[in-house]
């Protein structure tokens, strides 16, 4: 199977997964639960694939699955692989540039879609 297809099939069982747990825990709990799970589930699986020789599931696990469940989980792995780096200024700013800058790109695309709707 290609990098492309285990991602494609792996992003939507992840995607499904997201929807169950958002259709069963209220707003803005089933977004808290789903970001902590899935930063649970991909540190267990980043260094679980590397132990075992697995690394050829991580397209599927890892960018799929947790891709489409939420991609918290891939800033969260991030941010830790630049500590463990000994890299704590490049972390704690792409902390504070991914939190502030993705927050304000939300609010330019409200903005720009209410003059586009008025």
């Amino acid at each position: 199977m290609t990098p492309v297809i285990s991602v494609a099939l792996g992003g939507a069982l992840g995607a499904v997964l997201r929807y169950l747990v958002g259709s069963v825990v209220a707003f803005p709990l089933g977004t808290l639960a789903v970001n902590v799970a899935g930063s649970l589930a991909i540190g267990l699986v980043w260094v679980l694939l590397a132990a075992r020789g697995l690394q050829g599931w991580a397209p599927f696990v890892m960018t799929g699955v947790l891709g489409g469940f939420t991609t918290f989980s891939a800033f969260s792995l991030d941010t830790l692989r630049l500590v463990e780096a000994g890299r704590i200024t490049a972390a704690g700013g792409y902390v504070l540039a991914s939190v502030v800058l993705s927050i304000a790109a939300c609010g330019l695309g409200l903005w720009l879609a209410k003059g586009m709707t008025t």
